[in-house]
């Protein structure tokens, strides 16, 4: 597959951040077993992924805007143009040792996102997407699954932590969905999460309560492995709304119905 060149500028800064992510994991699952935990560790680990990407893309591009989770947002002399950035996301995952988390980067211009790349370092596999060129896994293109019926779906999810809002709102909206699919699976990062739904792995997702560097780069690569994504209402700006429902043309629409089927009792 050919890539632009600020694609590839992407792709090397997600890989340097990898390969320092991978080396920490390496160090958590070391620490995973002691009483104080690899807390302190993560937060490093976190810190420092952020740091190496933001360093190798505004090295290319210094005139970008950049906001990531981990640190203040850099508004660019460019005005058009900004990357969105999730140096680890999935960080429980990773602070207990399960090799399952990313590095989720994407390219806005002028509000739309425009290329995308999603790494999980533990796997090596690599999401990419540019508009109008299409999703890929490592070199495989990508397509989302062609499943039409709730009932031979697979469904991602985020269920809300502690400390987050929504538990009762979301637990009528599992209710739902579970009395309809063939499975529910909630795997604890986000980017990848959506990236599974580009690959046909899930059938479709939702999930509320999010921020922009978890949903920007995998909505490009779901559209692009020719899925649709709305936000929980049925708005086109689930970035904005910090919620989504994703899938192919009928799972969405299908999943979206069962979300707002009214509360039993009501």
């Amino acid at each position: 597959m050919a890539r632009s060149a600020l694609l590839n500028v992407m792709v090397q800064a997600a890989f340097k951040a990898g390969k320092s992510l991978a080396r920490d994991f390496g160090e958590v699952q070391n620490l995973q077993v002691s009483l104080k935990g690899p807390g302190d560790y993560v937060s490093q680990a976190d810190r420092k992924a952020e740091k190496l990407i933001r360093e190798e893309l505004l090295k290319a591009r210094p005139t970008y805007g950049f906001l990531g989770e981990e640190s203040e947002e850099i508004i660019g002399t460019d005005g058009a143009h900004r990357w969105i950035v999730d140096p680890l996301d999935g960080t429980t995952n990773f602070l207990h040792g399960i090799p399952h988390f990313a590095i989720s980067i994407a390219l806005e211009r002028q509000g739309e996102v425009v290329a995308s790349v999603v790494l999980n370092p533990a796997t090596d596999e690599l999401y990419t997407a540019e508009r109008g060129g299409g999703a890929f896994l490592n070199d495989r293109r990508l397509r989302v699954a062609a499943r039409k019926s709730l009932s031979d779906a697979v469904i991602g999810t985020g269920t809300p932590h502690l400390g987050a809002g929504n538990h009762g709102t979301y637990l009528v909206e599992l209710r739902h969905v579970m009395g309809e699919v063939a499975g529910v699976r909630r795997m604890g990062a986000a980017s990848l999460d959506l990236a599974y739904v580009a690959a046909g792995r899930f059938d479709g997702f939702w999930e509320r309560g999010l921020m922009p560097w978890d949903l920007a780069a995998g909505i490009l690569l779901i559209r692009e492995a020719g899925g649709w994504v709305a936000d929980i209402d049925g708005g086109n700006k689930p970035i904005e709304d910090g919620t989504i429902v994703a899938g192919n043309e009928y799972i969405r629409k299908a999943l979206h119905e069962v979300l707002h089927r009214p509360i039993p009792g009501k």
